[in-house]
């Protein structure tokens, strides 16, 4: 399932990342990788607040739908 399907407060582990090959490489930049954990802080309006490895990070609704958890 998407990432913006995920409920405040839940984990989940990344299984994969669609889009174009920059796209994929900007979010495994920022620390979306394969095997990833990922929690969603919190969500407003469809875009996401992430913690991915020690990090906390915004994401568009675009974005976060291109990431599978």
């Amino acid at each position: 399932m998407p990432l913006t399907f995920a409920a405040a407060g839940e984990t989940g582990t990344v299984k994969e990342i669609r889009g174009k090959d920059e796209t994929r490489r900007f979010l495994e930049s920022l620390g979306f990788t394969v095997g990833g954990r990922v929690e969603v802080v919190s969500q407003i309006g469809g875009n996401l607040i992430v913690n991915v490895k020690d990090s906390r990070i915004a994401l568009s609704k675009a974005m976060a739908n291109r990431i599978m958890v």
